[in-house]
C-alpha cells in the first residue's frame, strides 16, 4: 500500500467527509423517540414474560 503524506491524508480525509449525508435535526429527534419507544415495547414485553415464567414456576412448585 502506497503511503500518503500528512497533507495528502488530511486532503482525502475532508473529501470523504464532505461525501457524508449529515442527519436533519428533525431525524435525529425522530430516530431518537423511536429508540426509546422500542426500549419500552421491549420491556414491558419482557417483564409479561418474566411474570408468566414466575407465574407457572410457582404454580408448578406449589402443586408439588
Amino acid at each position: 500500500m502506497a503511503r500518503t503524506n500528512p497533507a495528502q491524508f488530511i486532503q482525502q480525509t475532508r473529501a470523504e467527509i464532505s461525501k457524508v449525508v449529515w442527519p436533519t435535526r428533525r431525524e435525529v429527534i425522530l430516530t431518537t423517540v423511536m429508540v426509546f419507544v422500542m426500549a419500552a415495547l421491549t420491556a414491558v414485553f419482557f417483564a409479561l414474560v418474566d411474570i408468566g415464567i414466575r407465574s407457572a414456576l410457582e404454580a408448578v412448585l406449589n402443586a408439588f
